[in-house]
């Protein structure tokens, strides 16, 4: 071959390899969203609502796996304003979590740009409000990650792909709730219970089809109950999270948890009830929504399906009955089952018990005795510049003590590649839902009464399934183990709202001595400066 025709080839296989490179490149989607609030009769009465570019609930989001999303968020309330991304991990990015302890909040008329990947995750999740009482007057939305062409998820592309959030829903203002809550009141018990902010929705799909319905508990306080007349749903994915597909007739779903079922369309052609409604409450909030088959003729009817007869104890059987799927592939090729879990040691536990405390007079929530208040600079932003005054490391106790309860900014600091177990003590009546930004975890084990290191024995080290919120079933304790692989400040909070805004949270400083962008990326340029934070430069 000449030196000519080499040359030739050469540049051809460079250029091949560049084509191939471009192709390779994940995909990038640029989003403006407008923040206004408008006017909506979700539960038949006018009310102010919080719209994002005019839609309530706000845009889904359709994405694929290590998709990059840039969404600039234009605030046009007259209060600062804030979304955060559930479920999405933001790997060495907890610059863009969205929520007060890691970001200023976008003040009225300005705009904040969000950047960041759906990094390694496939799944069903959602976004919401992060200040305030806003999440109480909508600016939620769905968030779907699909896999990668290369990746096979454990079933057949269902025909029809629903997204349903599902959520509990006050007629008063969110300023009115939260002035509520500033003056030491309870929000009382919700008006009503909506699906995609309606009290009445359809959905239609073929016979014979098998179609998926995404569902999210979108809502302030209340577990749901989920169910089909006449159908049963197959679980296939539980936050981020391919389980066994076992089936239900219904599925109880706490708040901020997200799961995703199967139904096939294999009744009488006709239409049938979708029921949500609330669960361990007196007095039982319902939203119907329609499945339609298309080649009904049939409108809906006879009695609603019924609510399951076990309570809570059934509740947390049926919690554990859902199972990581071993053999299923992650958002990578490798199956889940390939990470051990069940034998890396621990190297810290944290025992954290909610409690209701009146403090100056007032009702608070509190983790330890420490009910968390929100520094004027945020966490992430006073650690990153070294701002004394704001926070002190491991300002609450690892395990819970006796004594009364005080206003603080809990930080617990732990080191980047600690393997963690934090278990969850609900001495009170109401269940807890706690969620962890940055991470998912394992939920190794339920169990009721309180925790002691001998309940280790039972749990469940094989396939425990890994979500990024938990239930805690009154009177009882729930155990998680957490790989702290995630370099950042994470919240770690209720999500119950009344008790997350009045304290019930703390963040996790993951830390490492080395300073490197393989662990954690650098402060973005576009990033919004307040309290003691301004005058810093990026």
């Amino acid at each position: 071959m000449g030196r000519v025709s080499m040359l030739h080839l050469i540049f051809f296989v460079l250029a091949f390899m560049n084509v191939c490179l471009v192709k390779a490149e994940n995909s990038y989607y640029y989003l403006t969203w407008t923040v206004t609030y408008g006017t909506a009769s979700p539960l038949k009465t006018p009310q102010q609502v919080i719209l994002i570019n005019g839609q309530f609930p706000g845009p889904r989001i359709d994405t694929v796996t290590n998709d990059n999303l840039i969404i600039n968020v234009i605030n046009k309330l007259d209060q600062p304003f804030l979304l955060t991304w559930n479920g999405i991990k933001q790997r060495k990015n907890s610059w863009q979590d969205g929520v007060l302890g890691t970001n200023c909040p976008i003040p009225p008329n300005s705009n904040f740009t969000y950047k960041f990947q759906t990094k390694d995750q496939i799944g069903t999740y959602t976004y919401f409000p992060s200040t305030l009482m806003h999440k109480a007057a909508g600016g939620f939305g769905g968030l779907n990650v699909y896999a990668r062409s290369v990746i096979v998820v454990p079933y057949a592309r269902p025909a029809n792909d629903f997204t349903l959030l599902i959520g509990d829903w006050y007629k008063a203002s969110h300023k009115t709730l939260q002035y509520r809550l500033d003056s030491g009141r309870s929000l009382g018990f919700p008006d009503g219970l909506l699906i995609n902010g309606r009290t009445h929705s359809t959905f239609t799909g073929d016979q014979g089809k098998t179609i998926m319905f995404r569902i999210s508990n979108v809502g302030l306080s209340g577990t749901f109950n989920f169910r089909i007349q006449g159908h049963v749903m197959k679980l296939v994915e539980v936050e981020g999270s391919h389980v066994l597909q076992n089936t239900y007739n219904s599925l109880d779903v706490h708040v901020g948890q997200s799961v995703a079922v199967l139904v096939t369309l294999d009744q009488v052609p006709k239409d049938y009830y979708i029921v949500a409604s609330t669960r361990f409450t007196r007095r039982i909030l319902t939203s119907i929504a329609v499945l339609h088959y298309s080649n009904s003729k049939t409108p809906v009817s006879g009695p609603l399906p019924l609510p399951p007869s076990f309570q809570l104890h059934g509740s947390m059987q049926q919690a554990r009955t859902f199972r990581w799927n071993l053999t299923s592939n992650a958002a990578r090729p490798n199956p889940q089952g390939s990470y051990h879990y069940g034998t890396i040691p621990i190297t810290r536990t944290l025992v954290l018990a909610n409690s209701r405390p009146v403090i100056n007079g007032k009702r608070r929530y509190a983790v330890n005795r420490v009910s968390f208040v929100h520094p004027d600079t945020p966490l992430k932003l006073a650690d990153h510049f070294n701002i004394s005054g704001v926070f002190n490391m491991d300002s609450i106790q690892s395990v819970p003590s006796e004594g009364p309860s005080y206003l603080g900014t809990s930080v617990v600091s732990t080191s980047l590649h600690n393997f963690i177990e934090i278990v969850f003590q609900n001495n009170e009546k109401p269940v807890q839902s706690w969620h962890l930004d940055g991470y998912d975890f394992w939920v190794v084990g339920y169990g009721s009464g309180q925790w002691t290191e001998a309940k280790r024995k039972g749990y469940n080290l094989v396939d425990a399934t890994t979500r990024h919120t938990v239930q805690v079933f009154r009177d009882s304790w729930t155990a998680i183990l957490v790989s702290m692989d995630n370099e950042g400040m994470w919240n770690l909070r209720s999500a119950i709202w009344e008790r997350q805004y009045l304290g019930q949270q703390l963040y996790l400083r993951v830390y490492s001595t080395e300073r490197s962008l393989h662990n954690e990326y650098d402060i973005p340029s576009n990033v919004l400066l307040c309290g003691k934070a301004i005058g810093h430069h990026p």
